[in-house]
């Protein structure tokens, strides 16, 4: 896989039982990049590991006057050079790639994953710990992966230089041979606590984002209360703990990196006095001396990736796990599906609560538990409770359906949607049915004066469909934001749309325009709405109380009102004591009435019955 390829067609299907085999599996699904990257980084490695032994047989056709040797050897030390170069040029690249395709297959993966799930994983994993995951861990996990081919390179070339020593030189040969594992070595015994502190770092870093991100996210607010310093404290705090965090961290992989620094050094020491004294003794040559001298002091190059690999497994490993956990999140049920993917169309019912939206119906919920109203929504959206209960439409349970045909099928809005930036026709740009085009839409959702905004605050765009919104919208205020979500819902034309509260945050005269909108584009279509606004209830063909987690009642806007206190209660926002002051008004004004009837002749037994019956 080259870099133009990306991305790829499909990312496989990830091992995710640990952050290790997670790495293995990533690493084994790059093979081919990897012995590309491990040939050119041999090559690279051995040819800087061979200019000692030039060096060595330079000094010794030196010695010996020889002319033709010291010729052949200064061919030998141009020769590698260009392969140094060389190696070292296609080992970046190859290298960079691995790196830039472990990155974008991670990315991809927790795309899909995200997609799958919805809005399952925020609510099981916090905002702050996915975007912490997709962006830093990505990284990291790359660094890993493609760290590995220089590392095997760097490894494979001590071991061959090793074995050269022994040969050529065995005395002094023997001396490195066993004083190289030692370095590479003796650095394991801190990787732990190093680890630990990274993945404390990582952590403290995960916290920070989400706090930041929750505060941009709720800014507007923020400022309307008077409450931006009070979570600017708390940002601050958070961001010291990180820094601390950082330094702690740093701390380690520096004393990591001094050890690596003075044990080659007394290594080299060691060479130097040894060395001296076997030639003081006649027992070698000043050309083998300079050899292996060199060529100890040309290994601290490789050196310096067990170091590199030791930090990239220690900072890979903790964000590997994490990523695996992400990825290893599941629906309910499976979400491939057991049946055909025909699109079922009918009724659409919940069994837990005993809600059902008639096919072609426009139905409205009324639940004086918002909370409760959202998980209901998302039900319906084909996302049961951890019972397994699943939604029914025309019969057929949407857990059932591939996931693909389940949200062709039902398209849930939230109570607060998610705008992305772009032109609004990036916005509008979504799968549809292609019955309702966007004007039809954006004039359903009432979104003239939201169009006129937008070309307003754009500099370029004369039409409004090239306007440019920006982050989340936050440009716009909430209404104007969730007008632009309800033209983007209509757009995509679903055989079920649920809408959750999706004017909650829109003035009452355009409130009830919207309600005749939706309801004239949304003909022949079910539709489910979720509020306690009677400019909505009274539009709709059907309307459903829903109470302690079952439906209660069912009829008309106007029925429900007169007939169910609870009802009434959450519509009119009428409080216990009012509802009662309401009833016992009531019955007195009919048993007035009733008295003044029989005072006057006029009323029979019938009639008073009547009456009292009606109060």
């Amino acid at each position: 896989m080259q870099i133009q390829d990306l991305p790829y067609p499909d990312p496989g299907v990830p091992d995710v039982r640990s952050g290790p085999r997670f790495l293995w599996w990533l690493g084994r699904n790059q093979l081919g990049g990897q012995l590309k990257a491990l040939a050119w980084g041999l090559l690279h490695f051995v040819a800087v590991s061979a200019q000692p032994f030039c060096v060595g047989l330079a000094i010794e056709a030196v010695v010996d006057r020889s002319a033709s040797r010291l010729a052949l050897t200064g061919g030998l030390m141009a020769l590698c050079g260009a392969a140094t170069a060389i190696g070292d040029t296609f080992l970046h690249r190859a290298a960079v790639t691995n790196w830039i395709t472990a990155a974008a297959r991670v990315q991809q993966l927790l795309a899909r994953q995200a997609a799958r799930l919805g809005s399952t994983l925020t609510r099981r994993v916090a905002a702050g710990e996915v975007v912490a995951v997709s962006t830093g861990d990505v990284e990291k996990i790359g660094w890993f992966v493609e760290a590995v081919s220089r590392f095997t390179a760097a490894a494979l070339t001590v071991v061959f230089v090793c074995v050269g020593l022994v040969v050529y030189q065995p005395a002094l040969g023997i001396v490195v041979a066993v004083g190289l594992p030692a370095l590479a070595l003796a650095v394991l015994p801190l990787l732990p606590r190093a680890t630990r502190r990274a993945d404390f770092q990582r952590e403290k870093a995960g916290r920070a984002t989400e706090l930041a991100s929750d505060t941009v996210a709720g800014l507007r607010v923020l400022r309307g209360i008077g409450g931006e310093e009070l979570f600017l404290d708390r940002y601050r705090r958070a961001s010291q703990e990180v820094r601390h965090a950082a330094v702690r961290s740093a701390r380690m992989w520096s004393l990591i990196s001094a050890i690596q620094v003075l044990l080659p050094g007394l290594l080299l020491i060691t060479v130097v006095v040894y060395g001296v004294h076997l030639a003081r003794e006649g027992r070698i040559s000043v050309g083998e001396l300079v050899t292996v001298y060199s060529s100890v002091m040309v290994l601290t190059y490789p050196l310096r990736h067990f170091e590199e690999i030791a930090m990239a497994y220690s900072f890979s490993q903790p964000s590997a796990k994490r990523a695996a956990g992400v990825l290893s999140l599941e629906r309910v049920r499976d979400a491939g599906g057991s049946r055909a993917a025909d699109l079922p169309s009918g009724d659409l019912y919940d069994p837990a609560t005993g809600l059902r939206a008639p096919a072609a119906r426009l139905t409205a919920v009324v639940c004086g538990d918002p909370d409760a109203a959202g998980r209901l929504a998302e039900r319906l959206g084909g996302h049961p409770p951890q019972d397994g209960t699943s939604v029914l439409l025309d019969g057929v349970p949407l857990d059932e359906l591939p996931l693909d045909s389940a949200r062709t099928a039902v398209l849930v809005q939230d109570k607060d949607p998610v705008l992305l930036s772009g032109s609004l026709r990036d916005l509008l740009d979504v799968p549809s049915s292609g019955t309702v085009d966007a004007a039809a839409a954006l004039a359903a959702a009432q979104c003239g004066d939201v169009l006129e905004a937008l070309v307003q605050g754009s500099l370029e765009a004369d039409d409004p469909m090239d306007a440019r919104i920006t982050e989340r919208g936050r440009s716009l205020s909430g209404g104007q934001r969730q007008r632009l979500a309800l033209a983007r819902s209509l757009v995509t034309d679903p055989e079920v749309l649920v809408l959750d509260e999706p004017t909650s945050a829109v003035d009452s005269h355009t409130e009830a325009r919207i309600a005749e909108g939706v309801r004239e584009l949304r003909a022949g279509r079910t539709t489910v709405v979720f509020t306690s606004s009677p400019l909505l209830l009274d539009r709709a063909d059907r309307v459903a109380l829903v109470d302690d987690g079952e439906v209660v009642a069912v009829g008309n806007h106007r029925e429900l009102l007169h007939t169910e206190p609870r009802y009434r209660a959450v519509v009119t926002r009428e409080t216990d004591d009012e509802a009662a002051r309401d009833t016992a008004a009531g019955l007195s004004s009919a048993a007035g009435l009733s008295d003044a009837l029989s005072v006057l002749g006029k009323n029979t037994l019938d009639e008073r019955e009547e009456i009292e019956e009606t109060a």
